[in-house]
Parts: C-alpha cells; sequence; structure tokens
C-alpha cells in the first residue's frame, strides 16, 4: 500500500490523504496493490532503544509516543526538522488537557457567517477514520454548512497502535478521537446503534449481523433528525464485493434512507417528536482509485461527477482546508493515521445520484434557499445579522450585542423548531464570546457518587462594556446563588454545594449498558439514539444581556494544576460507591488444583463498608462465600482473595464479581482510558472473568515475546503457566535469546517495530541453533524488512472472516497437531470475531502448510499456519487471531499455542 518506486509516487499529489479509510488501515486492509495510501512506516530514529525499554515499563504511554514521533520522523525528511518540530508541538498543545474552547474576534466573526446560513451536509460512512475531513472541513468553514458526520460504527472490531484497548472499549476510544476530529474541522458527529463486529466481505453478512432494519431505522431517525439538505456517501452502494461490507452497507442504508425518511408509513414511532424530511439530493464522493486507475477515471463519463476545489486558504485562520483537514484526521491516533497537511488545489469528486441535480455543478446547495427568508418570520434576522457581518468590529465584537441580543429575541419567537433550536444554541455561545463571558462550574472532586454532596467552585466574569446580570445558577432547580450583575472585568467567584439524586445515573457510556444482539447496541430512547456520548452533570445559569433573557447550559468540570502540564480539565463523573475487579479476565484451570483468584474492590467515597462476593456456577467451589471489606477513604483499593475450586470435567464458566454495601449490589468494574489527545474516559462494565478448566499440556517454560502494535497475549501466556520476557530490540542479542524455549513476534511487529529489520540474522539465528520463532500477523504494507523469513514468503489480504469456518488438516500427522496436546476441530469452535487475517499468499517449499479453511462460497486459503524447519530450530508463520481468541478465554486457542511453543520439544 506504501508509495514505491515508479508511478505510485505520483499518486500522493492527486490523492486526497482522506480516501484512507479503516478497511486500508487496520487489519480489514484490502486491495493493497490498488489502494492509494500514504506510507506510514517512517524512518525511525536512533533512540528506539529507549522506547523499546520504555515499552516494558510503560506500553500505552510509550506506543503512543513513539508512533508521535516515528510519524514525523517522515515530516523532518519532506519538511525539514524545524517544521517537524512546529507541527508536533502544535498538535500536542491543541489537544494537551481538553481546555475548553475560547473564541477570538476572528471565530466569533466565523461563526456569525455560519449563522447566517441555513443548509446542512450530512457525510456517511461505516467507521471511525472512514471520513473524508477535507470535505467536512469545506462544507463547514467555506460554505459554512451546518455539517455532521454519521458513522454507522464506533469502530469497536478495529486495532490499536496506542494502546490494548479492544472491542467496546476501543469503541470508546475511536468515539473520542472523532470528536477530537470534529473539534478541529467543525463539523458534528452522529451515529447509529450498529457495532462493528470485525471484517465483512459482503454486505449481506454485514446485515445478517447488524439486523439491517434496526440500523434503517437509525440512519433514517439520524435523517429526520439533522435534515440534511445534501447527503453524501463516502462509498459506492452498487459494488458489493469490492470492499469492506460495512462500507458498501453504509451506502446501501443511505441510498434506502433518502426516500425513506419522507415516507410516513417508514418508521412511525419517530414521526411524533422528529417528522418527516426529504433531503434535496444525494452524491456519492467518488475518486479515480474507485475507476481502478487515473487512466480509466480520465475516459469516465463525468456527465453526473461534479467537482469541488476542497484547496482553499483561509486566512482568518491561517491555515488551508488541506492543513485543517489534516489536524482532524491525525486525531485518529490509535489508527495511525497521523497525516501531513497540504496546500494548494485539490480536487474532490461527487457523483450525483438521487434528488434535484443542481443546475451549478460547483455548487452542491444550488436551488436550496441557504438563506434566513427560508423560513418564515427570518428575513429581519437575516437583515440584522447580514449587517453585523457586513461591519464586524474585530477589535470589539461586544458593539454588536445590543443586535445580537435582538436577533435572539426574534429567533426564540420562529415557528420552525428545527431552525430555532439549532440557531439559538449558535447565537447563544456567540452573545457569549462576544461579552468575554467566561462562566464555569469546577467540582471538588473528579467524580461522586449518587445521594453525595458536592462542592462546586463558580467563576464568573464580564469581559465587556455591555450590561450583563446574572438572575440565577440552578442545579435541577436548586438556586445556587443571588441575583447580580456582572461588573466589567471585575472575577465573580462563590462556591455552593449540591447533591447528587440517589437515582442518578451513571456518567458511563450509555451505549455500553446493554447489547441488543451480536450486532447491535441496546439503545430504546429516540432521543439517546446516535448521540456520541452520554449527557454529563450541568448547571443551568439564566443571565439577562441587553435586556434580553438567555439561559445557559454548562456542564459541571473537575479542573486542577499539573506542575508540568499547567491547568489541566477533566470531565466530572458520577460512579458507583464501590467497584470490583477480577485480576485476571480470563483463568485456566489445567488440572483439579485449586487457584487463588484475586478480586480488587475499589472505593468511590469515604467509609466504605460491605462484603465481595464471588458469583461461580453450582459446579465451581469458591471459599469462603463472602470476604468483608471497609475502606476508610475514597479511591483506595484493597485486593482480597477467594480460593476457587473447578470441577473435574472440562467446561466454561463466566464469574462475576460483586459488593454488597447497605444491603446494595454494586456489581461494575471501572475502566480508564487516559490518553493526552481525548478527555478522561470512566467506563463501567459488568465485573466478569471467564474461568477454563481446561486439559492443556504444555512444553518449555521461558517464552520472550516481542511486542507490536499492542496485545494482551504475553498476559495469557502467563495463565498458562510460561515465563514471560519482554523484549525491546536491543536485549535481542544472541546471548540473551539462549535462555528462551521459543520466541514470539506481537502482531504487526515487522510492521511498527522499525529495529527489527536490524536484528533479523540474530532471530534467524536463534533458530538455526534450535530455537523456535512464532511470527503472527503482519499486514503486507510498510514492512520494515522484506525478510520476514529465513525463506521466501509473500503476504497477502487472505483472511477467513466467519471465525466457525471449518478446518481442514492439510498434514494431519504432523506434530504440531499432536504434541502434547492433540488438535481436532473442535479446538476451532467458540472463536470470536474472525479466525485469522492476512495469511501469506506464497511460500518456499521448505514451509509445510497446516490447515485450510475457507469463507463460504470461497477456495480455501492454506496459509494460516506455516511451519519450517530452519537448521535444528523451527519457524512459524500464523495468521490465525490469537490476539483476539486468547484474551477471549477460547481452549483451543490456548491448546494450539501451547504445540506451537512446543515446536522443537
Amino acid at each position: 500500500m506504501s508509495f514505491v518506486a515508479g508511478g505510485k509516487k505520483e499518486m500522493a499529489k492527486v490523492m486526497s490523504l482522506d480516501a484512507v479509510t479503516e478497511t486500508e488501515m487496520e487489519e480489514e486492509t484490502e486491495n493493497e496493490d490498488n489502494s492509494p495510501l500514504p506510507t506510514l512506516k517512517g524512518k525511525g530514529l536512533n533512540v528506539f532503544a529507549f522506547f523499546n525499554l520504555l515499552l516494558i515499563i510503560q506500553p500505552k504511554q510509550t506506543i503512543s509516543l513513539y508512533l508521535k514521533i516515528r510519524n514525523n520522523t517522515t515530516f523532518m525528511k519532506k519538511l525539514g526538522l524545524l517544521f517537524s518540530i512546529f507541527t508536533l508541538l502544535f498538535i500536542t498543545n491543541l489537544t494537551f488537557a481538553q481546555q475548553p474552547q475560547k473564541w477570538s474576534a476572528s471565530d466569533i466573526y466565523h461563526q456569525i457567517e455560519k449563522l447566517n446560513f441555513l443548509g446542512s451536509v450530512l457525510y456517511v460512512a461505516a467507521h471511525p477514520d472512514d471520513e473524508n475531513t477535507k470535505l467536512i472541513s469545506y462544507f463547514a468553514n467555506e460554505t459554512k454548512a451546518r455539517t455532521a458526520y454519521l458513522s454507522l460504527t464506533r469502530g469497536d472490531g478495529g486495532q490499536n497502535l496506542i494502546g490494548t484497548e479492544r472491542k467496546e472499549m476501543l469503541g470508546v476510544l475511536r468515539t473520542q478521537e472523532l470528536l477530537a476530529a470534529r473539534r478541529i474541522d467543525g463539523g458534528e458527529q452522529l451515529f447509529s446503534r450498529a457495532y462493528d463486529f470485525g471484517y465483512s466481505k459482503e454486505p449481506n453478512e454485514t446485515f445478517a449481523i447488524w439486523g439491517k432494519e434496526q440500523v434503517l431505522h437509525d440512519v433514517v431517525l439520524a435523517i429526520r433528525k439533522f435534515k440534511p439538505d445534501v447527503i453524501i456517501n463516502r462509498f459506492n452502494h452498487r459494488t458489493p464485493g469490492t470492499t469492506h461490507g460495512h462500507h458498501t452497507a453504509s451506502a446501501m442504508l443511505s441510498m434506502e434512507a433518502f426516500d425513506l425518511s419522507a415516507d410516513k408509513n417508514s418508521y412511525p414511532n419517530q414521526l411524533k417528536e422528529f417528522g418527516l424530511w426529504q433531503p434535496k439530493r444525494i452524491f456519492f464522493n467518488t475518486s479515480w482509485w474507485f475507476y481502478g486507475s487515473e487512466e480509466n477515471f480520465k475516459k469516465a463519463d463525468k456527465t453526473n461527477l461534479f467537482s469541488i476545489n476542497t484547496g482553499v486558504f483561509f486566512p482568518l485562520k491561517g491555515k488551508s482546508n488541506g492543513e485543517i483537514a489534516a489536524l482532524s484526521r491525525s486525531q485518529h491516533q490509535c489508527q495511525g493515521f497521523g497525516t501531513t497537511g497540504t496546500r494548494g488545489d485539490e480536487i474532490e469528486y461527487l457523483e450525483f445520484l438521487k434528488g434535484d441535480m443542481p443546475k451549478e455543478k460547483a455548487n452542491l446547495f444550488e436551488g436550496i434557499n441557504t438563506t434566513w427568508t427560508r423560513v418564515k418570520g427570518g428575513e429581519a434576522i437575516g437583515k440584522i445579522l447580514t449587517d453585523i457581518q457586513n461591519h464586524f468590529n474585530f477589535n470589539n465584537p461586544s458593539v454588536h450585542l445590543p443586535k445580537l441580543a435582538e436577533a435572539y429575541h426574534l429567533i426564540s419567537e420562529l415557528e420552525d423548531s428545527h431552525w430555532r433550536d439549532i440557531k439559538k444554541k449558535e447565537l447563544e455561545q456567540i452573545i457569549m464570546a462576544s461579552c468575554g463571558l467566561y462562566l464555569e462550574a469546577v467540582a471538588a472532586q473528579q467524580n461522586t457518587t449518587p445521594g453525595s454532596e458536592i462542592g462546586i467552585k463558580l467563576e464568573a466574569v464580564n469581559r465587556s462594556i455591555q450590561d450583563v446580570e446574572i438572575l440565577s445558577v440552578e442545579y435541577l432547580g436548586q438556586p445556587l446563588i443571588n441575583p447580580m450583575a456582572l461588573e466589567n472585568n471585575k472575577v465573580y467567584k462563590n462556591e455552593a454545594t449540591i447533591r447528587i439524586p440517589s437515582d442518578t445515573p451513571y456518567t458511563t457510556p450509555y451505549w455500553l449498558n446493554e447489547r441488543e444482539n451480536p450486532g447491535l447496541f441496546s439503545v430504546n430512547d429516540l432521543r439517546q439514539i446516535g448521540k456520541p456520548e452520554s449527557d454529563k452533570v450541568q448547571l443551568h445559569w439564566k443571565l439577562k444581556i441587553c435586556e434580553v433573557t438567555f439561559d445557559f447550559t454548562k456542564d459541571i468540570v473537575y479542573k486542577f494544576n499539573d506542575n508540568a502540564k499547567g491547568e489541566t480539565y477533566q470531565p466530572f463523573d458520577i460512579l458507583p460507591e464501590v467497584t470490583t475487579e477480577i485480576v485476571n479476565n480470563v483463568r485456566l484451570f489445567t488440572g483439579k488444583q485449586k487457584q487463588q483468584v484475586a478480586v480488587k474492590v475499589r472505593s468511590g467515597k469515604d467509609n466504605a463498608k460491605g462484603h465481595l462476593l464471588l458469583d461461580l456456577p453450582a459446579d465451581w467451589k469458591v471459599t469462603p462465600t463472602a470476604i468483608p471489606f471497609e475502606l476508610d477513604k475514597k479511591g483506595t483499593e484493597k485486593t482480597v482473595t477467594f480460593e476457587v475450586t473447578p470441577p473435574s470435567y472440562e467446561t466454561e464458566a463466566i464469574v462475576k464479581s460483586f459488593a454488597v454495601i447497605d444491603g446494595k449490589k454494586l456489581d461494575k468494574k471501572l475502566i480508564t482510558i487516559d490518553y493526552s489527545h481525548i478527555p478522561l474516559q470512566k467506563i463501567l462494565m459488568p465485573s466478569e472473568a471467564r474461568f477454563n478448566k481446561v486439559v492443556i499440556q504444555t512444553r518449555g517454560k521461558n517464552i520472550g515475546y516481542i511486542m507490536g502494535a499492542g496485545d494482551e497475549v504475553p498476559e495469557n501466556l502467563r495463565q498458562m503457566d510460561y515465563n514471560v520476557t519482554l523484549l525491546s530490540p536491543e536485549k535481542i542479542t544472541p546471548e540473551n535469546l539462549k535462555q528462551f524455549d521459543a520466541l514470539i513476534l506481537g502482531i504487526r511487529a515487522f510492521n511498527v517495530v522499525e529495529e527489527l529489520k536490524f536484528k533479523q540474522n540474530t532471530l534467524f539465528d536463534y533458530v538455526q541453533n534450535g530455537g523456535t520463532m512464532i511470527v503472527q500477523y503482519n499486514t503486507s504494507s510498510n514492512l520494515v524488512t522484506k525478510n520476514v523469513a529465513p525463506f521466501d514468503l509473500q503476504l497477502s489480504n487472505d483472511r477467513v472472516t466467519q471465525e466457525d469456518a471449518a478446518i481442514t488438516f492439510l498434514n494431519p500427522k504432523h506434530k504440531v497437531l499432536s504434541f502434547p496436546n492433540k488438535i481436532t476441530e473442535q479446538d476451532f469452535d467458540c472463536w470470536t470475531q474472525e479466525q485469522g487475517l492476512y495469511y501469506p499468499k506464497s511460500w518456499a517449499k521448505e514451509f509445510t502448510p497446516i490447515i485450510a479453511s475457507s469463507d463460504k462460497g470461497e477456495e480455501p486459503k492454506n496459509g494460516a499456519l506455516l511451519i519450517a524447519k530452519y537448521g535444528k530450530g523451527h519457524y512459524i508463520y500464523t495468521g490465525l487471531s490469537f490476539f483476539r481468541q486468547l484474551p477471549e478465554g477460547v481452549p483451543g486457542a490456548y491448546r494450539i499455542m501451547a504445540n506451537l511453543i512446543a515446536a522443537g520439544k
């Protein structure tokens, strides 16, 4: 996929980097030889060994830091050291500490321009990072349209290049990365309830797992809520089977919803609150690479193609649209999508699909009234705002407050509730900024519990010459201060105490509360479906400005000063009184012996006292039945130990831990996601673990593990009683490797660990001298070395996405299928998400393929597990998805891995 010698180098000059999709970057990659992707490999740094040392100590933070610097080494080569350092510092400062936005006069003027435009665009695709940020930024900042991205999923099924979050937790991370992107490019973010279950080869499979009607319901709902004039699809609805099934499905659903949103018989449950809506037109955001080549694109009929030059420059922002789009796209850090900004003309192509075709090919809003005359009673509003826009005072925006207040009053009187509510909210923010009005409520602690009291520090300042009066500040109807006038530039501070009602829901992601089916989150409230995140705890401020009353709603936040980072903001959360967590979420019982099971209990309040229990099936024995605990201070933890005895036969149990306080059962574990480019996330999930009584024989004891893009396999290996040592590249020496019975390379190690290209001879010598080396999957693009094996091995995009695909043993007598565990087809039962990915497409005769399988209707793929004898040792390459199966406690995956490790025994 990277640009190599020849014509592909020229692709970068004409390609929008936003064509890079989830399919092409994470494990869903396909059609690599034809996809116009930028190289993400970088050139590496001499400090790489230092990073790998840190990797052992702080893996999540180190991977994140390494990827930033690694990606910026490419900038250094292309743009020079100075620009590279500036870019890194700029992006870091832009997202650091999540401080609230503070508008400049230029920002206020830009928002007034947007206030004067009554038109909207909805961009539709399947995953986080599928969106074309150049188009989103263009419509939001150049056209001034209300612009949103509808991502059908939250990207739960992808991979994570900066940490170990998987599945739902990865979806939370990627949701926040999308919100970070929208804060930069000016768009809004919407979702459906669809769960990203992993790669799908065609849309019918996607619909079968999602439930087509439910997701179509959500797309229609998004259209009726957002009411777009123009819809743009990222993908082609007419070419199933040529890309990720989710991609094609998103376009197919969008095409259907275009008509259904105006049909009164379609999902009538939505009509009372959101009504009908008919978008004016729908387009497909095409490009030459959808045609296979630039030559084919030049020959194509362009009758229905519209071209937009998105390479505009915004003097008020000091950036080109391409630079803004790159900053936005670079928020997708967990997908490694750091992107260099572009300048100059850049053409995006839109193919007209349905609706009313515009007569002007450069104006998607042709024939749509986007002025204030669009709504009854809007003409007078438009005159006021146009006059402000034409005579805007950049030195003192507050002089416009009387007229802005007059416009606000008129907007409040509009009959059209859709535009009334949108424009009121926009104008409220403009008025606050024009006043230099600073309103803040800071909680004394980052989190508290339902039923508790917490102190709040209030701060307000009016930095304008206009009269501003606080009429009230309330929390759920509870007044916190007395009315008072805000004098110019005089800071008002006060303290108050609020009581959180005992029935207040926890501030955890709302869509994770329940799962309706494997492909759909369960959310029944129409007002919640599609929202990017849960509501926060808020205060209601009522102010009088220029004799007009305004209602402002502001989140309560938590703020502290960090000696290194300065003023740091975090969300304010409502959490349980205590949370519990079983220390290992997968535990293997390989014999009859009892095991000590550790459970952590963490206090969410002072003086938390109760009992901790384990809930197991009746055939598992646990002693004691309950353990008392007492935690004096909030935030303290205690670990207790239960003794668990498995049954005598093979079985699996879902085990739950919970605490009982004053008769109340608390059964959640607390997960924290903390990266500098997104707000701190506190997620509550069921406190569960998977216990497996299995028969697994192992040979060998000491394992060396070289981390790649990040996985949990080392901890899973420890569950099998292996001694696992994480190896940084500088520790890969002939003398050091002698201690290991096997070496295992983590997923994508040859994609992301630059220094491995200097360590191949050492690794191969280890094998030649009798060692066993197991290499897990890599993508064929951006390899740090082509010599991933001692013999010829060519990687591909081949995969088996159906986790229950039938297995054929190609060499049933091979030792790896019988020693020390007998492997059968049943060992591939209960696999999750996929069977394997990125299988080699060809290999030297020295390799022996062990298994074959395929998705329905496809030819068998033989490259899932390849073993070669090399000298005295064994080299093994596998695309089997151990990184997914082992953390899920799949017994067969553990047995197969044990046999691979024992290949040389």
